[in-house]
């Protein structure tokens, strides 16, 4: 009888078993159905049948590589009907492919959960970027210190125009000044509003608002050196008072103001039209309730802007447009500052 030889090739990584007493280290022969001997040349051990059905004498049996997995064709161990290590044996089952639903791809991913990971917008662990906490409010705090800033400087002007008599005189005698820091301020807020390359390129912002802020201050001082001096220190009271309330309640409340930006525009609409009309009828009643309607309207603005600082409204602004937020409530608490002046000049009779 013939048989074939196989060059024997170790399992990487799987100890080879102990080697029994006259065990060659390599077998001779894969020929499973030799009768006497097992594979590794040695009687066969107790609780395995010989060739002739007869268990041999005493010994422990000896496990094949194959003993503990399904048979592989050809593969060391296997007689070639497909039977395991230890001997012909028809009962077992030849391989068969793996059944259906099995997937074979099998990637690294360390995210091994069944539901899907929440999206990136519902995700609480990426806070980062323009709704960041932190840069919401170190937004906040520039604004205010830029606004601090122009409130000190037109105020400080206010009170040049108020108590020095030569500066209140040279006013009173060149009017042609005012015109000159209106155009100067409208063509500032032209820059600032409409060219959003100018008011977020440093330092060209902080130069458009500088421009505006002085020439604004002018104009204020000017409209204040013609009341009397009570009335303007009474005015500049009310303002603060009217003003801080203001701006506290809008950043503690949980009320959205910015979702009635629409309705005050078209409020300040009519009232341009209303001090139109106020220009031609020379009534002093319809001036106090005109500046009135004024000083409650830009309550509401600087209750809207205050908020569209906060990020968390219907409307906000970006944390990059911290000259045009500066504008708003300067702005606002000016207008709210000239309207209870003349409340009080109209009320006075000056």
């Amino acid at each position: 009888m013939t048989t074939e030889k196989t060059a024997y090739a170790p399992v990487e990584g799987v100890p080879s078993p102990p080697l029994l007493p006259g065990q060659p280290a390599f077998p001779v022969t894969f020929d499973m159905n030799m009768p006497g001997p097992n594979m590794f040349g040695a009687p066969a051990p107790a609780g395995f049948h010989a060739a002739g059905g007869v268990p041999p004498p005493g010994g422990f049996p000896f496990p094949p590589p194959t003993a503990f997995g399904p048979g592989v064709p050809g593969a060391f161990g296997m007689n070639p009907q497909g039977g395991s290590g230890f001997g012909a044996n028809p009962s077992s089952s030849p391989y068969s492919p793996p059944g259906q639903g099995f997937n074979g791809n099998f990637s690294d991913d360390v995210y091994h959960s069944e539901e899907d990971p929440p999206p990136f917008h519902e995700n609480q662990d990426f806070d980062f970027g323009l709704d960041n906490k932190t840069i919401r409010r170190a937004f906040i705090r520039k604004v205010f210190l830029v606004l601090t800033a122009q409130l000190m400087v037109t105020f400080a002007f206010v009170a040049v125009f108020t108590f020095v008599d030569k500066i209140k005189t040279f006013v009173m005698v060149n009017t042609w000044t005012y015109l000159v820091s209106y155009v100067i301020f409208f063509v500032s807020v032209c820059v600032i509003s409409c060219c959003g390359s100018v008011r977020r390129r440093h330092p060209w912002n902080l130069v458009a608002l500088s421009v505006l802020t002085l020439s604004m201050s002018y104009m204020v001082g000017m409209i204040a050196s013609f009341h009397d001096t009570d009335t303007v220190v009474m005015a500049v009271g009310i303002t603060a008072v009217v003003c801080f309330t203001v701006v506290i309640f809008s950043l503690q409340t949980k009320y959205d103001f910015t979702s009635c930006y629409g309705v005050l525009f078209v409020c300040l609409i009519v009232l341009i039209i209303f001090g139109f009309l106020c220009i031609f009828i020379r009534d002093r009643i319809l001036h106090i309730v005109y500046a009135g309607l004024g000083a409650l309207l830009f309550t509401c603005f600087l209750a809207v802007d205050t908020q569209l600082l906060l990020g968390n409204k219907e409307l906000s602004l970006s944390p990059e447009e911290y000259i045009f937020a500066a504008l708003n409530l300067y702005t606002d608490i000016i207008n709210i500052f000239l309207y209870i002046l003349a409340i009080f000049g109209r009320a006075r009779g000056s």
